[in-house]
């Protein structure tokens, strides 16, 4: 429970999130499923309703739903309807919306999710199928909205939590993990900037006050385009019903569930309508589309083909592999990073180096291009022989780096680059020892100050250290140069 003036509250949250999938065509007609395509460019007359017009359900559709249902650990139904939730809205041209309602492709599923360092299981009620609505744009001089088709019709999956999150915290987590699990799983790209993974958080709370319990009325917050936006409506709803329920003493009992929309600018949410329930929408059975009964042995082999969930690779990686928990998610998180990693290491990278270096320069090329570590071009093999390079004492890590940059813009080995810009660490004593005895002759007020206690001591030794790594370009082997300062110094 948490406290707010003389009021104890707990706060609930239940998800419904919608997922564009990733297939070539729409869901029910052959139309191209395609962002940034020209305004209205991909339609036909199923999607654009026109009168006679039969749907064909889109199977890559039904069986991508069925690999998230397998990977939240699902209950598969073994019979399912289409049907035919009735509204009008300008950017639904049939005025219905093909859906699922009483009978849902899944249900009872959980999915765990990292909270302060521990994992939440949290219940999916359900995951259905449905077509998307059109988009409508308000945009332009004209005081007008233009509405764009080539989103009608669209696959969209939508799943629905129990309310068992707590905070705004833990609705950020289970948003990002739940994109991370869809792009693993290949179903999806999630990506939120073109609406392809939507939030919308139930939020009230349970408040104390004078040992009885009151629950505020549940507010359904629309269409959430980002990870940092669901966790500020979150923010905002909670402090809102808390001073709502102060103000008036409203209650579940006394008011309805209300739709609200957010508003970046202001960083509030606002009263769109009183929520519409089921029975407003009057669901039928559409006549036009057979059931869904998916076989059993479809059922086991969409089970098969299920790979290492990121939830629990992120676990191995930190088990296995040392990985930091806030490092963790910089390889982990994408899919194709995470196989990369595994391929380096396979190749013969030592792990130590191998994830130092994807944390570090890998991940800021990556970050500094706008794509995963997995889409720089460069092969596994090579970065495997890099951090061997880095462990062998060939270069150290400040050099590594700068052959990073190099091997970004060719297509060549890191040895080879090593060796032509003369970047080779030199790990001959004898060598370093001349470097050595030069500094320290050429510095005698240094050496003095390295030789005694206190505070004079550390930093005239990193000077010493600096100038002969300095004299060697950088190539000198700092393990060498530390050895051979202490000891020279202990013996003046």
């Amino acid at each position: 429970m948490q406290s707010s003036g003389n009021l104890q509250y707990r706060v609930i949250v239940g998800m419904e999130i919608h997922i564009h999938l990733a297939t070539e065509s729409k869901m029910f007609c052959p139309c191209p499923n395609r962002f940034g395509d020209e305004p209205n460019s991909n339609v036909c007359p199923v999607c654009l309703g026109s009168p006679g017009v039969l749907p064909v359900m889109n199977r890559r559709a039904v069986e991508y739903a069925l690999r998230t249902a397998l990977a939240l650990k699902c209950e598969i139904a073994a019979f399912t309807k289409w049907d035919r939730k009735n509204y009008y809205y300008p950017d639904l041209p049939k005025n219905y919306q093909i859906s699922q309602y009483d009978l849902p492709l899944a249900q009872h599923g959980v999915m765990e999710i990292p909270v302060d360092g521990q994992l939440k299981t949290v219940r999916i009620r359900r995951l259905h199928l449905e077509e998307d609505a059109a988009k409508l744009l308000h945009e332009g001089l004209v005081a007008a909205s233009h509405v764009d088709l080539n989103r009608a019709g669209t696959p969209l999956m939508e799943i629905v939590t129990e309310p068992d999150l707590a905070s705004a915290d833990e609705a950020h987590a289970f948003g990002s993990e739940l994109r991370s699990l869809v792009r693993y799983l290949g179903v999806s790209e999630a990506n939120m900037q073109q609406g392809q993974m939507r939030l919308e958080p139930n939020v009230n709370l349970a408040i104390v006050r004078d040992g009885q319990e009151y629950r505020t009325p549940i507010a359904e917050v629309k269409n959430l385009g980002s990870l940092r936006a669901l966790q500020r409506a979150v923010e905002f709803e909670v402090q809102r019903q808390l001073d709502e329920f102060e103000r008036t003493g409203a209650t579940m009992q006394m008011g309805n569930k209300s739709t609200r929309g957010w508003d970046e600018g202001r960083g509030a949410t606002v009263l769109q309508r009183e929520k519409e329930e089921a029975h407003d929408y009057r669901y039928f059975p559409d006549p036009d589309l057979a059931p869904v009964t998916p076989e059993p042995v479809w059922i086991e082999q969409v089970r098969s083909e299920l790979p290492e969930l990121p939830v629990h690779r992120r676990r191995r990686f930190v088990e296995q592999f040392g990985f930091s928990e806030k490092d963790v998610g910089t390889v982990v998180d994408d899919r194709a990073t995470a196989d990369l990693f595994e391929r380096a290491l396979a190749a013969g990278a030592p792990v130590r180096n191998l994830a130092n270096q994807f944390i570090s320069f890998w991940a800021m090329h990556a970050n500094q291009r706008g794509v995963p570590i997995a889409e720089l071009p460069v092969p596994a093999e090579r970065m495997a022989t890099l951090a061997a390079m880095v462990e062998q004492g060939t270069v150290n890590a400040t050099t590594a780096a700068a052959i990073a940059e190099k091997m970004l813009a060719e297509d060549t080995d890191p040895q080879a680059i090593a060796e032509r810009e003369n970047l080779v660490q030199v790990s001959d004593s004898s060598e370093i020892e001349k470097l050595v005895d030069e500094v320290l002759a050429a510095n005698p007020q240094a050496v003095a100050d390295a030789s005694s206690e206190g505070k004079k001591q550390k930093k005239a030794f990193g000077f010493l250290t600096g100038q002969v790594m300095q004299k060697s370009r950088g190539q000198a082997n700092p393990k060498i140069v530390n050895e051979l300062l202490q000891k020279k110094l202990r013996s003046s």
